[in-house]
């Protein structure tokens, strides 16, 4: 199963059977709210505070996902879950709720490929039949934790990204009961911290590239591939700046990707009349993105074989209050469906 350096190809590739896919009102708005299961009307969505409505879309997400597989919630054995709030509680309060053996994840942004990854992993070498994976953020509550209360309406330069308010979780397993296999997880690429010494937060996108180019390689040289491979080689949370950077970065070793062929969810979930400077961000991007337009895409013949990139920045208050640089990670899991 171990494949180069850093990688997995799975000797029994997963299916993914199902998804859950919720937004908030500003992602109603944007290009994919087709691909969404279901909305809320207003950031708070019935709860007392952000934090709350964060573990609602996760509730929701996770039940959207069960119901929609055709099986019990008690069937699912584990739960890998995570989000951007201090200590992943609205995951770990989901899983208060739902009772399901938990395994809390975090790789801030890079949390949904690394939570694929893990529950192809246990599924592919029958540590379960049944995984639930996903990530959520809320822009929010994010706001109010990484940066300022969005009440204090601050200006941010052209460089920062917006946090994605939803949820998007999977059901992972060796097949649906009565339907044919879905798409598969056929491979996944642990990333590598990558610190190149950048120190700001609102250039997320510039500081992640370098871990996305670092894994995309890595994927490549582990797996003796070229990006001939992949109708589609995404990015999780990278925007315009990082997008940029990842394709000089990933030309410097010889791996060209042309602009259809490389393409990144923070530039895809959003239209071009939304303010979102350089594009999207949060753990609840690339989930969102994949579990609902991209598998549907796929489902459609559009796409056979993608490989999905999730970046993450590894800081917190903190370490950002202390003058520590960011340290950054990516996740890249391929999937395909024929």
């Amino acid at each position: 199963m171990l494949k180069g350096a850093q990688s997995w190809e799975f000797q029994n590739p997963p299916s993914i059977i199902s998804t859950g896919v919720v937004g908030g009102p500003f992602e109603k708005k944007g290009r994919l709210s087709e691909d969404f299961d279901r909305f809320y009307e207003d950031l708070w969505m019935g709860e007392e505070t952000y934090e709350k409505a964060n573990r609602l879309m996760i509730e929701d997400a996770v039940k959207l996902a069960v119901e929609k597989g055709g099986i019990r919630e008690d069937q699912v054995k584990f739960f890998l879950s995570g989000d951007l709030i201090n200590q992943i509680t609205p995951s770990s309060f989901a899983a208060r709720t739902n009772e399901i053996p938990y395994l809390g994840l975090f790789g801030a942004c890079s949390t949904s490929m690394e939570g694929l990854a893990l529950a192809s992993y246990l599924v592919d070498t029958g540590g379960a039949d049944y995984i639930v994976t996903g990530a959520s953020s809320h822009n929010s509550a994010v706001e109010k934790q990484f940066r300022y209360p969005t009440e204090y309406g601050g200006q941010k330069p052209p460089t920062a990204q917006w946090t994605v308010t939803g949820a998007g979780y999977s059901l992972i397993g060796k097949s649906s009961p009565g339907s044919s296999p879905g798409p598969r997880v056929t491979s996944a690429t642990i990333g590598k911290v990558i610190d190149m010494g950048l120190t700001d937060p609102f250039n997320m996108g510039g500081a992640m590239a370098p871990a996305a180019a670092d894994t995309i390689t890595a994927h490549f040289k582990d797996l003796g591939r070229d990006p001939s491979y992949y109708d589609l080689v995404i990015t999780g949370d990278l925007a315009k700046i990082g997008r940029k950077t990842t394709q000089e970065l990933l030309q410097k070793e010889g791996i060209t990707l042309d602009e259809t062929q490389f393409q990144d969810c923070g530039l895809l979930i959003y239209g071009q009349d939304q303010p979102v400077q350089s594009g999207a961000s949060g753990p609840g991007c690339s989930a969102t993105v994949l579990y609902g337009h991209l598998l549907n895409q796929m489902k459609s013949g559009v796409y056979k074989k993608i490989l999905m990139i999730a970046t993450g920045a590894l800081l917190s208050p903190l370490t950002f209050q202390q003058g520590e640089s960011i340290p950054c990670i990516a996740h890249a899991v391929s999937i395909e469906y024929r």
